[in-house]
């Protein structure tokens, strides 16, 4: 009964958008990839939206339910079955009585089983796609026969472009150079160690005082250059994020001196590489929405250009959906930790492979602690800390890692506004 009540619901749902984008026709700008896809949409707002009248999905909704939901404008209504027969009903009155709407979307197209992109692109056609990242494991590949499988559903998103479309690429990611080749349509690269359209360079990691704030980094394309600053998070992926962001600016007439204003305003979403005050004078690198070994890998190099830290603590929980090279991919996480931290707590059965990894590669065995529940990783991570420490905390959504955080927040009443999953759906689970 709810999988026909669900399929009623969406089909209902995409035919109401279908309507939408076919009465108001607005330009639409969809961002895939494996990794970054949240933070690249939430920056590309954060440049138009006060250039060009523009709407984003909220937070990481990006499901056959979400795309459809921010295209009409309604917020989810979770388990409630009253509050979709109220969304469908809004949906109409949408269609027929909404005159204003949006110039431009920019809605996150995400990809959990096969058939996902090749379902959502039958009806949405983008005029441009931003693609951030395609890693040799990607998030999700469980359900797929092979990555490659994985790859060739997100470029279903590519391959539905507009004949005018235009393609923002990340050229430092060798698997997205390989598939954008053939592509027909105009396309712009964004890199940082490679030559494109965007290029930056020079960035940093800021600091005030002796604790990390943000990044800082130049960015330059043929015709000009820009230096940007922005607070709350830090890590490679976000220069990739805000120089796609750069990029998508440029195309809208947007300088890069003018993107640059935008996103020192920018706030990162939660759970994304997100910087947090700790307790005990300690910071923390929120970055619990979810894991993969690629971001995984990305954290704890970020972790390890903290050049403050009394110590660098990563807390680290099991890497879901990745089927036969689970066992692998956390081993190679357990070799990096080694290098990057100090500290390591794992959570979960599978990140145990990564404490044995990183004991068998010189780790101190004293240094390693494994717990099963986060509950009780949170109590005894709040009793080693000291001042000065940074901690990462990152794993698969399912873990709950949020909640090893909140028991570390220097200020616990900034929980519901600072972290991922804090409404009552989630706390309930």
């Amino acid at each position: 009964m709810k999988r026909i009540f669900k399929l009623v619901v969406v089909n209902i749902l995409t035919a109401e958008a279908k309507i939408i984008l076919k009465k108001h026709k607005p330009k639409i700008i969809a961002v895939t990839g494996s990794v970054g896809k949240t933070s690249t949409k939430d920056a590309i707002y954060t440049v138009l939206k006060d250039k060009v009248k523009s709407r984003k999905n909220q937070k990481s909704f990006n499901s056959e339910f979400g795309v459809p939901l921010t295209i009409l404008g309604l917020q989810t209504a979770w388990n409630s079955p009253l509050g979709w027969i109220k969304n469908l009903i809004e949906g109409l009155f949408i269609i027929l009585f909404t005159r204003e709407y949006p110039e431009v979307l920019v809605l996150e197209a995400g990809v959990d089983h096969p058939g996902d992109m090749v379902r959502l692109t039958s009806w949405l056609k983008p005029d441009m796609v931003v693609l951030t990242s395609l890693p040799d494991v990607p998030v999700h590949v469980e359900f797929f026969p092979s990555p490659n499988d994985v790859i060739k559903e997100k470029m279903k998103l590519v391959e539905a472009l507009k004949e005018d479309g235009i393609l923002i690429y990340n050229n430092d990611d060798e698997k997205v150079r390989e598939v954008v080749a053939s592509v027909r349509q105009q396309s712009f690269g964004y890199s940082r160690y490679s030559t494109s359209h965007f290029i930056a360079t020079g960035d940093k990691i800021i600091y005030d005082g002796s604790s990390p704030i943000g990044v800082a980094f130049e960015l330059e394309s043929v015709t000009e250059k820009a230096n940007f600053k922005v607070n709350g998070s830090v890590g490679l992926p976000n220069i990739f994020s805000y120089s796609a962001a750069a990029a998508v600016g440029h195309v809208f007439e947007i300088s890069l001196t003018e993107a640059a204003v935008a996103l020192s305003k920018h706030v990162p979403p939660p759970g994304r590489m997100r910087l947090l005050e700790g307790v005990k004078q300690t910071t923390i690198i929120d970055d619990t929405y979810n894991s993969s070994p690629t971001a995984c890998e990305r954290a704890l190099q970020t972790l390890n250009e903290i050049s403050s830290a009394k110590r660098k603590i990563a807390v680290l929980g099991d890497m879901l959906e990745l089927g036969q090279y689970s066992v692998r991919e956390h081993e190679k996480i357990g070799v990096l930790v080694e290098k990057y931290a100090d500290i390591l707590l794992t959570v979960g059965v599978r990140s145990r492979k990564i404490a044995e990894a990183a004991l068998e590669n010189g780790m101190d065995e004293s240094n390693i602690f494994q717990y099963e529940k986060t509950d009780r990783a949170g109590d005894e991570l709040y009793g080693m800390l000291e001042p000065g420490d940074v901690v990462l905390v990152k794993a698969s959504q399912s873990i709950r890692a949020e909640k090893i955080v909140a028991k570390i927040l220097n200020d616990p009443k900034s929980a519901e506004q600072e972290l991922v999953r804090q409404e009552e759906r989630w706390k309930n689970i």
